[in-house]
């Protein structure tokens, strides 16, 4: 990303979202081949109303 101190808050804001938009398009994440959280460790006893996870 270029060096944003010099230029106003409204500008800045624009490039620093155009310079994401760029990085992720440039870089896509892979799909995840697990479903998300499935991977947290579970406790054994939790106190009522607890989650497990």
């Amino acid at each position: 990303m270029a060096d944003t101190k010099k230029l106003a808050d409204d500008e800045r804001k624009k490039t620093k979202r155009t310079a994401r938009k760029k990085a992720k398009a440039d870089k896509p994440k892979k799909p995840r081949d697990y479903p998300r959280g499935s991977k947290k460790q579970k406790i054994k006893k939790a106190a009522r109303g607890a989650s497990k996870r």
